[in-house]
């Protein structure tokens, strides 16, 4: 281990990460960062592969700041104490053993409370930890016994058994002020070196009661492909002798899979290979390793003879070094991002490897009996919840109907070659590991298959049969969130894979099925989830147009957002059936392919080349499917009814579903009924083996002038707790809906981005750092901005703010150049205009039925009594609002006052594209010009 007093990390990322190799360290701790935001990009250029980093800002002074850079095979975990007003710290705790480390920054200036507030801080992790080391910059004379402090702090040490381990100067000017303090472990300084990085010196100290892991190396298994090989593969493919008579669909598709497999393993076997992690970067060159090599050579001289002007040749070679470096980096990611800047996906993997760095690398080793235990737990998740709603004594009702529908879909039509090319091309190319050969490979032997892949497809249509080979998915499970526990299988969700060929199939049944329901309008109206041209932002759209009509009228809203617990995991597959049959309207082969399709499904975890055994899927709609989605709204269809019997106004999308009532002040009887419809909504969805997150659901009461005191205690009775504001589908709500909190969370995103993206910005182009701009900063400026109509130009004036200083750092502008004839030559619109933008886009959309049905609703075209000029011009009706506040915010007045301000031929335009052209051009002459 090692201490240093780096004095800012900000210039000396490279040379930390250097200090790290060369000394072999495990860890290595740092004071004096001086990192702000901009620290997780900073410690990953200071972090060596496969070490992880923690840290702590000085939040609101110069200076400060603390870090840790850890080796991964040491697992660690962050703990977090309290914050004192007279030194910084953080905490990290190992593993094996369970030891507690924490690095400390007091800063220089006296403050008599230190050693108290520092006592009590020892008290506590004392009583605590059985094995403790401290160590950081404490600007305490440790060597001077006369010093009033340093006695103090010695007898706290003392009293609370803690050793101090530095005896030698730490600092230029002859003082110890770096201190390695160690409670319950055997620890030793090696040496207290100048490294010529900062006015402190370095201490290297050990630990010898630590036990380190052993360094992490996976095991992968791949196959090696040459044009060569795509050439044998057909030749041996063609020889392949003809398959029998098929007697089912499922054997013609185990034929086929077991032909594909037979020959990539003689053309192409798999080859078990261990990747061992790299401690090396790419961009260390020949040129980078000899400057490094002058380092040395300085050094030594220096560290020989002691001579000043020796040292500042050192320094000076540092210097030179560093800079090197760091252009070394920056030409090895400008040479990626120009080789690949249409390649999107290698692109913004790379900028992400830049600007958001993994605070966690740490990984769990692979085996079956981990794979094991996560199928186990995924299953008993499941498997809890459908048991907590049986425990429910529910009566359930899996025939809720018994009709069947006017209009039934029977079977599907079989399919030609031409739209099976359509469909194989649309399909995404991601390879599952039960898939035969690789998808790539496959798309590229299309015309090769196309006759045996139709075969398979129309064979299953025809006879009703999901064939059994393609009903197991791969389940890999992904960590939440990288910070998060490895360790904690509830802090991984299960990322599902299904086989290629299965997604074939699975989409062109989308395509009839989804056809048939919009054709025969069987979907909820108010459902918004994975619906062509439906979104997140006409959901909300339509919701908040209603909000502000209530306001308008003087009315008050209730909102109440209710949450599901895994709810695509927990749908019964009788029920849905069921549901498909009666509400739907299948029958014949079509009702036949899809109980065929939710039976006997499985699925395994697979981790590198280890795997579980295969486990039953006994409900849930298929993970990472394409009928999923659309199945589950199918499953939701009755809850519309359940909650229309009550009068209540509600909006869903996927599972989330938001009730919303209107009232009077003074008039709390809508209440009981929200109430009543909640309850009904409960026992709907545990009927339905959906559980209802009670803990989760939320409550606002949009009232911007705080008129609802008696709704407050009325709903606390009804165990409902209003919010000051909510978050709803990405949009932070407010109770006086001005969304003024949720500008603030999205400028304060956009700057964090912005700054991580100024520091990559020298070795890009322009090009690709506007990418970049439109990726992380326009689309969280668009995002739902439609919402946002008719507020006063203050309120969304920070979002301008933000655009302004994404154009100056796109341009390289100085910041007192006016922005406005910069936002012209990069044709982007002021926010204001966005905002219109949007609205006329959502107009168009909904006039020329691209747009939800409740959006289109709500616009009516102008029909004069009697002929006029104005007739047949595309003008809208504006309705009559009585407060310009929220009654002309609204949608409904809004749009058709903005549509209506058109010029006639762009009201007349034909498509979506060439209205967009024109629209941003007029907007664009309206703004600049």
């Amino acid at each position: 281990m090692a201490l240093l007093n780096v004095r800012s990390l900000l210039n000396k990322s490279f040379i930390i990460r250097d200090l790290i190799l060369d000394n072999k360290l495990d860890c290595l701790f740092l004071t004096e960062t001086w990192l702000g935001t901009d620290a997780p990009v900073i410690l990953t250029e200071a972090s060596p592969p496969n070490f992880n980093f923690t840290f702590s800002l000085r939040s609101g002074r110069k200076g400060g700041g603390t870090a840790s850079i850890v080796n991964s095979s040491l697992k660690t975990k962050e703990i977090k104490f309290d914050q004192y007003t007279t030194f910084e710290h953080h905490a990290i705790l190992f593993n094996s053993p369970s030891i507690l480390c924490i690095t400390v920054y007091r800063p220089p200036r006296h403050d008599a409370a230190f050693i108290s507030e520092f006592s009590e801080f020892l008290s506590i992790i004392h009583a605590t930890y059985n094995f403790i080391i401290i160590s950081g910059d404490f600007n305490i004379h440790i060597d001077k016994p006369s010093d009033s402090m340093a006695k103090e702090f010695l007898n706290l040490l003392n009293y609370l058994d803690f050793n101090q381990h530095v005896t030698q100067p730490s600092h230029e000017r002859g003082h110890i002020l770096d201190l390695v303090l160690s409670y319950g472990l055997s620890a030793s300084v090696s040496s207290v070196v100048d490294l010529a990085v900062s006015d402190h010196y370095c201490v290297f100290f050990n630990i010898t009661s630590f036990i380190q892991q052993e360094t992490s190396v996976r095991t992968v298994r791949k196959r090696y492909f040459t044009p060569e090989v795509a050439a044998n593969f057909i030749e041996i493919l063609s020889k392949h002798p003809p398959a029998p008579t098929p007697t089912s669909c499922d054997f013609i598709v185990e034929n086929f899979i077991n032909k594909l497999k037979t020959t990539i393993d003689l053309v192409a076997p798999l080859k078990t290979k261990k990747v061992l992690p790299k401690r090396t970067p790419p961009w260390r060159n020949e040129e980078i390793k000899k400057l490094k090599r002058n380092c040395r050579v300085a050094e030594r001289r220096w560290r020989k003879n002691k001579i000043f002007i020796n040292h500042q040749i050192y320094c000076e070679q540092l210097r030179i070094y560093n800079i090197a470096l760091r252009h070394a980096r920056t030409s090895y990611f400008t040479k990626i991002i120009t080789d690949h800047k249409n390649n999107p996906k290698i692109l913004f993997s790379t900028i992400d490897l830049l600007i958001n760095p993994v605070f966690n690398r740490n990984q769990i080793t692979p085996s079956d009996s981990l794979c094991e235990g996560f199928a186990d737990h995924f299953s008993g998740k499941i498997d809890f919840i459908r048991a907590s709603i049986f425990n429910q004594n529910t009566v359930f009702n899996t025939l809720e109907s018994l009709f069947f529908p006017e209009e039934t879909l029977d079977s599907f039509a079989l399919v030609d070659a031409e739209l099976l090319g359509r469909v194989f091309s649309q399909v995404k190319p991601t390879t599952c590991l039960l898939d035969p050969i690789p998808t790539s490979l496959f798309k590229s032997l299309y015309g090769f298959l196309e006759v045996e892949l139709l075969n398979m497809v129309n064979c299953s249509l025809q006879t009703g049969c999901f064939p059994a080979d393609l009903k197991t998915a791969v389940v890999r499970p992904l960590l939440k969130k990288n910070n998060l526990d490895p360790d904690v299988f509830n802090n991984y969700r299960p990322v599902s894979n299904l086989p290629f060929l299965s997604k074939i199939l699975e989409k062109i049944v989308f395509i009839q099925l989804n056809d048939f329901l919009n054709k025969h309008s069987i979907l909820e109206k108010f459902q918004s989830g994975f619906r062509t041209n439906h979104s997140t932002e006409t959901a909300l759209l339509k919701i908040v147009n209603d909000f502000r009509c209530n306001l308008d009228l003087h009315k008050l809203t209730v909102l109440v957002l209710l949450d599901l617990s895994a709810a695509f995991d927990t749908v019964d597959h009788t029920i849905l059936l069921n549901r498909l049959r009666h509400h739907v309207g299948l029958s014949g082969t079509a009702f036949q392919w899809f109980s065929s399709y939710l039976t006997d499904r499985k699925f395994l975890v697979s981790l590198d080349t280890c795997s579980s055994r295969t486990h039953e899927v006994k409900c849930g709609v298929p993970q990472g499917s394409i009928l999923g989605p659309i199945l589950f709204n199918i499953y939701m269809l009755p809850l519309g009814d359940v909650i229309r019997r009550h009068g209540i106004m509600f909006h869903s999308y996927a599972d989330d579903t938001q009730l919303y009532i209107s009232m009077s002040p003074d008039d709390t009887g809508p209440i009981d009924a929200l109430f009543n419809c909640i309850l009904d909504i409960k026992s709907w969805m545990a009927e339905n083996f959906l559980q209802l997150n009670q803990g989760k659901t939320e409550v606002l009461i949009i009232d911007p002038k705080a008129q609802g005191e008696k709704l407050f205690s009325k709903l606390q009775t009804l165990s409902l707790t209003p919010c000051n504001q909510v978050k709803n589908l990405g949009v932070i709500f407010d109770s006086e809906l001005n969304f003024i909190p949720h500008i603030k969370n999205v400028t304060k995103t956009g700057f964090y981005h912005l700054k991580n993206i100024a520091r990559v910005r020298p070795f890009l182009s322009r090009a690709n750092t506007e990418t970049l701009m439109h990726a992380f900063i326009s689309s969280r400026i668009d995002y739902c901005n439609a919402l946002l109509s008719g507020l006063p130009k203050r309120n969304i004036s920070s979002l301008q703010l933000l655009q302004n200083s994404a154009a100056r750092v796109l341009t390289k502008t100085r910041r007192r150049a006016h922005i406005t004839p910069v936002l012209k030559s990069l044709h982007w619109l002021p926010v204001c205009f966005r905002i219109d933008f949007k609205v006329l886009l959502m107009v168009f959309k909904c006039l020329r039925g691209l747009g939800p049905s409740y959006l289109s609703e709500l616009l009516l075209p102008y029909e004069p009594s009697r002929t006029l000029r104005s007739s047949g011009t595309g003008l809208l009706i504006i309705p009559k609002a009585r407060t310009r506040t929220y009654g002309e915010a609204s949608f409904q007045h809004y749009g058709p006052r903005l549509w209506n301000s058109l010029p006639e031929d762009l009201r007349a335009a034909e498509n979506v594209h060439i209205f967009k052209s024109r629209l941003k051009t007029h907007l664009f002459n309206l703004a600049f010009n």
